[in-house]
């Protein structure tokens, strides 16, 4: 009867090839499971979280904070031993794989090339046609043609005539080195105006992404967007590029791929020329305040020196590299923005803002002081001799010369907003005005500790009692929880007015699955069967022939469950079930394994999440939960995944009871109660099975 139950089962099991095949055509990759499991085989989760994450070692683990929400104290954790990362904050977690995925906003077949190209493991792919090509989604279309306008944008400064005699020449003018310019992937783009577009077009590549990447445009730009009058440009079959003419710097986002592009005009031609610099606009790929011009090649750097330095602009950045400097961004003229913070705050929590000594340079180097405070960054500042900025104070030093200039000037932010505000200021309104605007600043700074000192230094440079500044800041602290207090209530308001209307809700394909409705038991046998589903825990059942059958983890809860048509209420869990029972006849099938490589990226975040203990990462934890016997366990967990049903029945069965109210129907009531009885009895067959009576 077992058996022939089992082999039912399993023969049910059939469709499931259909939805894994369907679910890879949503895919299209050309690599076969073999590769895949070379590439996880050679994945380390340290290396690949630490290209965007600063890690620290805690124990056998290590810890930073998360990239997935705004986190205050390390609580984004990773397993070298396990090959998985969680947040026990906000919950993120997963293999490399979805690692990628999620940070990257990158598809599973993206994230597989991405790690194959890390550890060097050649995957063989054929060609996409165009058909499949244009079948990408706009996303990933938008990267492929960004990439490929670096590549022309760098060949044609190599080696075109007029990009080596033009463009070439005007890097080496501002002393830019040969190999700088292949770290940062310099180019330049030719005058002629549709010269890229007709060269993409030749390479195949869709008007479409052209103009969504802002690589060209289909109407005249507004005077002075291009540094050209519209009214000059000839018309060239509806595109023209943008950057023609231009000294072309990509942007590369912190996994390296180009997002943007920032095009100047050459010295010669800026006369008269409202904007020297033009920079692509914001797209699906691309959005200037998430960004920061040269966080790929400094993120490294970053971590190694536990510091950053922000300037403004491109060649800021570039002339720094070039003196040794290789821990510095620019937000590239923009205002400073909370995204870039937490970008940084990733990989250090110090930062020294580096700024042209001009005041144009001061206002940028205090307009973002208190955002960087409010999201715990220690802050330094250091203003250039006026008339130098990063650039051409860096070509006039050694990195040596330069470093020591930094240590030797660098001031905290209370002393250079002391500097700046209460400077040769005597009337005692103003400063009054000044210190209230300095200690405002010391609100902000979420770490009390941090503030107290803060406010000590404050006291002994203002000499100003230390009682009457601490009650100056707690009132800044209190107007502040007013205020998001108010803002809290206006957007729940909001939101309230929202709901009476009822809207049609779109579910986003996402890595999530809804765990609303799953019961803590449900969670357990399923992460029972990830861990263990190929384990063998009954090797004596006897057939209807007489013979002994053995039955692993996932075939014994599929069994047990299928004698009376049970199911998980979670679908993903119930494919889990069906997929291990069906591969358990593989000679090497490991379950844990095989549902962490698996191909459906939901499958594989919830076997690593599912892998992750609820406190800690430990591997002494697990052991401590298997010395139970597993047979006992999981006959233990699928009697309260009963006792579950069987519960929430009775109170179907009182709800509906409640419903009758006075108008009943007698014979509705006898079969009511009847039912409720006989449940009744099954729970408490069911409680005497797991060792404890019912009272009724």
């Amino acid at each position: 009867m077992c058996t022939n139950l089992l082999i039912c089962a399993i023969k049910t099991l059939n469709s499931l090839s259909l939805t894994l095949n369907f679910f890879v055509s949503l895919h299209p990759i050309m690599i076969d499971r073999a590769t895949v499991d070379k590439i996880m085989d050679a994945v380390n989760i340290v290396d690949v979280v630490g290209e965007f994450v600063s890690l620290r070692k805690a124990g056998v683990n290590y810890k930073g904070l998360c990239p997935f929400h705004d986190d205050k104290t390390p609580s984004f954790m990773v397993s070298p031993a396990r090959q998985i990362c969680k947040c026990f904050a906000c919950g993120e977690g997963g293999n490399a794989v979805n690692f990628l995925m999620k940070h990257e906003q990158i598809t599973y077949p993206e994230a597989l090339r991405w790690l194959a190209k890390k550890y060097n493991i050649e995957i063989k792919e054929r060609e996409l046609t165009d058909d499949e090509r244009r079948e990408q989604s706009e996303r990933e279309s938008m990267f492929i043609v960004n990439e490929w306008a670096c590549q022309y944008f760098h060949e044609i400064l190599k080696n075109n005539v007029d990009g080596q005699s033009v463009g070439r020449q005007y890097f080496r003018s501002r002393g830019i080195r040969d190999d700088i310019i292949e770290k940062f992937q310099l180019g330049f783009a030719l005058s002629k105006r549709d010269a890229l577009a007709n060269e993409a077009r030749r390479k195949g590549y869709k008007d479409e992404f052209l103009v969504k990447t802002g690589l060209c445009y289909t109407t005249p730009p507004k005077p002075g967007e291009d540094g050209e009058a519209s009214n000059n440009a000839t018309s060239l079959g509806g595109l023209r590029d943008r950057f023609a003419g231009r000294a072309i710097f990509p942007w590369l986002n912190v996994s390296g791929k180009v997002v943007a592009f920032g095009g100047r005009k050459l010295d010669a031609a800026t006369k008269g020329i409202q904007q020297k610099y033009v920079n692509s606009p914001d797209s699906e790929i691309y959005h200037k305040e998430r960004e920061l011009y040269g966080i790929y090649q400094a993120k490294k750097a970053i971590v190694k020196e536990d510091c950053v330095y922000m300037v403004e602009g491109y060649t800021d950045v570039i002339a720094m590299h070039q003196c040794g400097l290789e821990n510095v961004v620019a937000n590239s003229g923009t205002a400073l923005t909370v995204h870039q913070i937490k970008l940084l705050h990733r990989f250090t929590q110090n930062i020294v803002l580096l700024y042209d000594g001009d005041e144009a340079g001061i206002h940028a180097a205090i307009r973002g002081t208190d955002m960087l405070l409010q999201e715990g960054m220690n802050i330094k500042v250091l203003v250039l001799p006026d008339g130098d900025d990063p650039d051409s104070f860096a070509r006039k030093h050694t990195a040596q010369q330069f470093k020591e200039y930094i240590e030797s000037n660098q001031t905290d932010f209370i002393q250079f907003k002391t500097d700046l505000l209460l400077k040769d200021v005597t009337d005692p309104q103003k400063r009054s005005e000044a210190i209230s605007n300095i200690l405002k600043s010391v609100s902000v700074i979420p770490d009390n500790l941090q503030r107290t000192t803060y406010l000590s230094e404050c006291a002994h440079r203002f000499h100003v009692r230390e009682d009457a500044l601490v009650s100056t800041v707690n009132k800044y602290i209190a107007k502040d929880k007013e205020d998001r207090q108010k803002e809290r209530d206006r957007m729940q308001g909001v939101q309230t007015a929202d709901a009476v209307q009822p809207q049609e809700v779109i579910e986003p394909i996402g890595l999530h699955t809804p765990m609303e409705q799953t019961t803590e038991v449900e969670r357990l046998l399923i992460q029972n069967i990830v861990r263990h589903g190929d384990e063998i825990i009954f090797d004596d059942l006897e057939a209807e022939d007489g013979s002994l059958v053995s039955l692993n983890v996932a075939q014994y809860v599929d069994f047990d469950l299928g004698q009376d048509n049970l199911s998980f209420s979670n679908d993903l869990y119930n494919t889990i079930l069906r997929e291990a029972v069906e591969h358990s006849a593989d000679e090497d099938f490991k379950a844990e394994r095989y549902f962490m490589h698996h191909p459906d990226p939901r499958i594989s975040q919830l076997a690593a999440t599912l892998g992750i203990d609820n406190h800690q990462l430990s591997r002494s934890f697990e052991l401590k939960r298997r010395e139970g016997d597993l047979r006992q366990r999981i006959r233990h967990l699928i009697l309260d995944f009963r006792m579950d049903i069987v519960n929430q029945h009775l109170k179907d069965i009182q709800q509906q009871l409640k419903e009758m109210g006075s108008h009943f129907d007698h014979e509705k009531l006898k079969e009511l109660m009847e039912e409720y009885k006989q449940t009744q009895e099954l729970r408490n067959a069911l409680a005497k099975q797991r060792g404890s009576d019912v009272i009724i």
